[in-house]
């Protein structure tokens, strides 16, 4: 895990509002199963705020991680018992993707906004 600051962040490649689109996915941010995302890009910078149904949830961190350095607890982050389980979720969307341990994505993690 590389922690960013926002000076040495890339530019978005994608809108926060394409951060989390799956039916399923956007049910467990909305029942706390889910805490992060992982992106091959940049698609929220830390203080953003995503909206899914109504609720406001605060983009707490980005940073780059290879998927090689993910553990069983990124995984439950994710809203997966382990990651074995999120491995072959992230396969089925992406059928022609090879998994690569070292290939990079950046990690988004947030929380819903206390009102």
């Amino acid at each position: 895990m590389t922690n960013q600051t926002k000076d040495n962040l890339p530019e978005k490649s994608c809108s926060i509002e394409r951060l989390v689109t799956i039916e399923a996915d956007v049910e467990k941010v909305l029942n706390g199963e889910k805490t992060a995302t992982r992106r091959n890009g940049v698609y929220a910078y830390p203080g953003e705020i995503m909206v899914l149904k109504g609720q406001e949830f605060k983009v707490d961190a980005l940073y780059s991680q290879t998927l090689g350095e993910m553990t069983d607890e990124h995984a439950k982050t994710e809203g997966y018992a382990n990651m074995e389980d999120y491995k072959q979720s992230i396969l089925a969307l992406h059928p022609k993707m090879p998994w690569i341990p070292k290939m990079s994505v950046w990690v988004h993690e947030f929380s819903p906004v206390k009102k």
